[in-house]
């Protein structure tokens, strides 16, 4: 007798990849118990697609539905959701996409870009703390900071925040070359609205670092590793007027995850 746990992963393979073999036997009750299965099967394809359609459609206006639907369809079969909440699902779709699409080397950062965008556009903003706050600091170099959490980062070597414009404000130039440039992206939002900026590389490491859980010292040191004339007394004040710190710290224990 199967325990039931093989008979929901039986299932899930069912749902998932369409292999009923090995549950045939538990499909029981009713006439033609398999056609009540092919109904969640088709539930869980088009909900599933519709959700990335949705989340990627600037990636639809740029690859086409036909072929976007159709990677769609591969990936949920491939990589179906770990978490309960559809909102977090897609995260893996931008690396896909351009496994998929490597004859456009930029798409998948394309998609990143997309994705963050998407995702700073739900996030709440917290308070933020100003310059005031470092009257209370003993070690500026060691202090650890936190970030808002609709903060991502983006390098990537394609003008993608130029491509994205274009479809954001539906122009339709008689020509758009890629070319080759490296790009460093700041994306932000809340409540419905998002905005990016690029940085220069040096501002860029710097904030990435603080991000990422670096101390100010050693964000410091590493942006001047990119360019010696990197100034901290005048990146610092940049975060805080910008309103990207919501806390300040003397120790590390709210690190954030490297592969952020």
């Amino acid at each position: 007798m199967q325990r039931l746990s093989e008979i929901q992963a039986r299932f899930r393979d069912a749902i998932v990849h369409g292999e009923t073999s090995g549950i045939s036997d538990a499909l029981i009750g009713g006439c033609h118990p398999e056609k009540r299965l092919a109904i969640h099967q088709r539930n869980y394809e088009v909900s599933l697609t519709g959700a990335l359609l949705t989340k990627f459609p600037a990636i639809q206006w740029l690859l086409g539905t036909r072929f976007l639907t159709e990677v769609a369809r591969r990936f949920i079969r491939e990589c179906a959701p770990r978490v309960p909440c559809i909102a977090e699902y897609g995260s893996d779709f931008p690396d896909f996409i351009g496994q998929c699409a490597s004859q456009l080397p930029y798409v998948r950062d394309f998609a990143r870009l997309e994705w963050f965008v998407g995702k700073a556009a739900i996030a709440v903003d917290q308070p933020a703390v100003d310059l005031n706050a470092f009257s209370q600091i003993e070690s500026l170099l060691d202090t650890f900071v936190t970030m808002q959490t609709s903060v991502e980062y983006l390098h990537t070597r394609w003008p993608i925040d130029e491509l994205m414009t274009t479809y954001l404000t539906d122009e339709a130039p008689d020509q758009f070359e890629m070319t080759p440039t490296d790009v460093w992206i700041e994306i932000r939002g809340a409540r419905g609205e998002f905005q990016w900026c690029r940085l220069e590389e040096e501002e860029f490491i710097f904030r990435q670092s603080l991000w990422q859980g670096s101390s100010i010292g050693d964000a410091a040191e590493r942006a001047l590793d990119t360019n010696a004339r990197f100034d901290p007394g005048r990146a610092l004040p940049s975060v805080l007027n910008a309103g990207l710190v919501t806390a300040l710290r003397q120790t590390n224990e709210e690190q954030s995850d490297g592969n952020r």
